[in-house]
C-alpha cells in the first residue's frame, strides 16, 4: 500500500490534474470542468482542490470541491475525483477525498453533496441526500445522490441543488 501526502493543489499542479482527470474518465468532459470551475470565481474556493501525492513527488489523485447552494444555502459539490489508473485502489483517492473533506471543515463548511457510486462514498459518511429533503436538479437513483454534514449541530437545508454552471445542469 502506497503512502499518499495531500496538499492544495498549486497552479504547477495544474498540468498534472488535467493529466490525472483526463486518465481517469472516458472524455475530455471532466477535465474541462475542472478548469472551468477553477475559472469561476463564484464556484471556486481556494484550497478545496487537493492532490495525492507519491512518495516521489508526483500527483497520482485530485478531489475537487466547489461551491454549490440547496435552494439558497450555501453547499459544496465533491466533483470530479479522479485516480490515474495506475494507483487506482491504492488509497491516493481516499486521501485525497478525506483531504478536501477536512480543509472544508476547516473553512467553517458544513453540507457537501456527491453524485456518485453508493457503495464507495458512504465509506467518507455520506447517506442518501433524500434523508435530508435534498434533491438533484435531474433525475438520479436515490442512492446515488448523496450528503454528508461535516458538523451535525448545524440545519440542513433541504430543495433543490443548485450547482455551478460550469456543470451545465
Amino acid at each position: 500500500m502506497t503512502t499518499w501526502t495531500t496538499r492544495p493543489e498549486t497552479t504547477e499542479d495544474i498540468p498534472a490534474i488535467r493529466a490525472i482527470v483526463r486518465a481517469a474518465f472516458p472524455t475530455a468532459e471532466e477535465s474541462e470542468l475542472v478548469d472551468a470551475l477553477r475559472a469561476d470565481p463564484q464556484a471556486w474556493i481556494d484550497g478545496l482542490s487537493v492532490v495525492a501525492v507519491a512518495p516521489d513527488g508526483t500527483p497520482a489523485g485530485h478531489a475537487l470541491l466547489t461551491r454549490c447552494h440547496v435552494d439558497g444555502a450555501p453547499a459544496l459539490a465533491l466533483a470530479p475525483c479522479a485516480v490515474l489508473p495506475s494507483a487506482q485502489r491504492t488509497g491516493a483517492g481516499s486521501a485525497a477525498i478525506r483531504a478536501a473533506l477536512d480543509a472544508a471543515r476547516a473553512l467553517g463548511e458544513d453540507l457537501v453533496l456527491v453524485l456518485g457510486h453508493a457503495d464507495y462514498y458512504p465509506r467518507f459518511g455520506f447517506v442518501p441526500a433524500s434523508r435530508f429533503g435534498i434533491r438533484a436538479p435531474f433525475d438520479v437513483p436515490d442512492e446515488a445522490m448523496m450528503a454528508l454534514t461535516l458538523d451535525g449541530t448545524r440545519p440542513v437545508p433541504a430543495g433543490t441543488i443548485e450547482y455551478a454552471a460550469a456543470f451545465g445542469v
